[in-house]
């Protein structure tokens, strides 16, 4: 992140950005307050990065014992699953090290105090760490720093595994830093290799890289790569710019390929610099901008070139300003990386940690209205900006102004799917069986079992749990319905308890299964019509009988503060023998003239 300079070099950049920008026009208003009677998305990605290095977010302090690390994890994902996350980005390669165990690199200082030691006992912190978020129904994304080697030019602190005691000649001193030299063959085949040893060994749900390719720009100091240029330059690319982005290129390019092949359903995705190329520039295909350092310029890394070429699945550019900031107005970048993602997911990296400063730069950040505003114009877009992804934990752990307070009762509340991503895999899981229903009193008992694998292998990873009230029309497209996400363990059945039924009360319970990639299946659904003080009720897939009759006692839904309680990890109940259970046989239909909802519900 480039939240990561150094105070020097911070400062040089801001005054270099104030020097090539002008005075823009200010759309924040206009775009973002006149959304505030938009329904809430039901898929939208909410995430936080967890920044390792330098221990930013985690773990709390250094060598710490994995006890005390891993109930600091805890806290963070407790902390972003009150907020309405589904996703956290976990840094595990800060600086060519590793928060897992490798053969590859060593084990981060960050983790253990020093660099090459491993953590008491051998703990292997990633599988808890990935194991943690799943619990919580959030995707884990393996955070990659592709090209930094140090924090600092010090080499004799480095361990006796580290890349730089076996090949010097990878790497290069620049602005008080190790870092890789991406001209080199043999650096890119390493990066791949140690990205592709995790995607092999562990649970990810996505590689993700941040902004740090070429290094950003040092006054007075040259990155000397002249030796790689002139040996391995196979194209003879006459501009050393145009060389360096090829090596980014091939990088990107070679790696997408690679995760596609071993892992078809681990996604990929970059983080840039917020603003690709400056219109103001003679860059007709820029942004109306005027940043000092745009990444295709400055660090090499054309995200507008992949994205187009499908090398990468999502991107999220870091737009760390506010919505009134002059140089770079946040509803200006927000409206151009809306026009050129291509067709792959556009999540919006969001500046947090600036509530936490007292920077004279961009006050807007200090109005506990900023951040709602900025969500409110992802929102607007029209389904393009489907995401925002918070630097960092700490700001959502620590609730500056009241922000994530206003996010989990306002804007966050009510639960949210990961957007599917239909050109890595648009087959839907198959629906759920066994579908049961027990009422007793208030409190409403379901029970169910996953269907067997789809055509492609996948089966359901979660599911989705609605409720409706008799008069309404099901929708599947609603969240203001969803109960919640179940995730149970892999081969046990779900069995969720409906806390805040309303004794009396009537309600559909239509539960659908949904893959790794989000995909969502039909529904099964089972209805309770109230009328008795136990019932027990057999799940059917939707139309296959009449809606029961409106209850004399009508009530709204439970809000969504008021969860009901979920149990997981437990086979069902065994079920009476006067009433049997039964598995459900789904007849499909082609549709004819129906849009997606009604495919999925049924009609309601």
């Amino acid at each position: 992140m480039r939240r990561f300079l150094s105070a020097g070099r911070f400062l040089f950049f801001l005054v270099l950005l104030s020097g090539f920008c002008g005075s823009l026009p200010t759309l924040a208003q206009t775009a973002a307050d006149s959304t505030e009677a938009l329904p809430p998305p039901k898929r939208e990605l909410r995430g936080m990065w967890i920044a390792t290095v330098e221990n930013i977010d985690w773990p709390n302090q250094r060598g710490e014992a994995p006890e005390q690390y891993r109930r600091d994890y805890r806290r963070l994902l407790d902390a972003g699953q009150r907020a309405g996350l589904n996703a956290v980005f976990v840094q595990i390669r800060p600086a060519s090290d590793a928060f897992y165990k490798s053969d590859l690199e060593p084990w981060s200082k960050w983790l253990t105090g020093v660099q090459g030691k491993a953590p008491a006992g051998g703990d292997d912190p990633l599988p808890f760490l990935i194991t943690e978020a799943h619990r919580r129904g959030m995707e884990f994304h393996a955070w990659f720093n592709p090209y930094r080697a140090t924090m600092d030019s010090v080499t004799r602190r480095l361990a006796a595994n580290h890349p730089y005691r076996q090949h010097p000649q990878w790497f290069l001193r620049y602005g008080g830093q190790l870092l890789y030299n991406p001209g080199l063959p043999e650096v890119r085949t390493h990066i791949t290799r140690v990205i592709m040893d995790v995607v092999r060994r562990y649970d990810i749900d996505a590689v993700h890289f941040d902004d740090y390719f070429y290094p950003y720009p040092d006054p007075g100091k040259v990155f000397h790569d002249e030796a790689a240029f002139r040996d391995f330059n196979p194209d003879s690319l006459k501009k050393l710019a145009d060389w360096r982005r090829q090596n980014v290129n091939i990088l990107i390019h070679d790696l997408h390929d690679s995760i596609q092949s071993a892992k078809r359903w681990v996604k990929f995705g970059i983080s840039p610099f917020g603003v690709w190329m400056n219109k103001s520039k003679d860059f007709p295909q820029g942004s109306d901008t005027r940043a000092g350092q745009p990444s295709y310029s400055n660090l090499y890394a054309d995200t507008r070139l992949w994205l187009e070429k499908g090398w990468i699945d999502y991107v999220v550019p870091q737009l760390y300003w506010s919505s009134n900031f002059r140089l770079c107005p946040y509803p200006v970048l927000v409206k151009w990386w809306a026009e050129n993602h291509f067709d792959r997911h556009l999540y919006i990296g969001h500046g947090t940690y600036r509530m936490l400063e007292s920077t004279r730069s961009d006050t807007t950040w200090r109005n506990a209205r900023e951040l709602p505003r900025q969500i409110r114009t992802n929102r607007a877009t029209d389904g393009e900006a489907i995401g925002s992804v918070f630097f960092s934990a700490k700001s959502v752990l620590t609730n500056p102004l009241h922000t994530t307070d206003s996010l989990r009762q306002d804007l966050f509340r009510y639960l949210a799917l990961v957007p599917a991503m239909p050109w890595k895999d648009a087959t839907p899981p198959l629906p759920v069986t066994n579908l049961t229903l027990r009422r007793l009193s208030h409190y409403v008992t379901l029970n169910w079992q996953s269907g067997p694998p789809a055509a492609d292998g996948d089966a359901a990873t979660y599911y989705v749990l609605y409720r409706f009230e008799p008069t309404e029309a099901s929708t599947p497209n609603d969240p203001r319905r969803i109960l919640a996400l179940p995730r149970p363990a892999p081969g046990f059945p779900a069995t969720y308890v409906d806390t805040t039924a309303v004794p009396g009360q009537a309600y559909a319970y239509y539960v659908t299964a949904v893959d790794r990639l989000h995909n969502e299946s039909r529904p099964m659904r089972v209805i309770t019509t109230g009328q008795q003080s136990a019932e027990l009720a057999l799940g059917q897939a939707p139309g296959g009988a009449p809606r029961p009759a409106a209850p004399a006692v009508a009530t709204q839904p439970a809000p969504a503060a008021q969860r009901p309680t979920i149990r997981l990890n437990a086979p069902a109940d065994k079920p009476e023998a006067s009433a049997p259970f039964s598995k459900i046989k789904i007849k499909e239909k082609p549709a004819k003239k129906k849009g997606f909802f009604a495919r999925l519900f049924g009609g309601g």
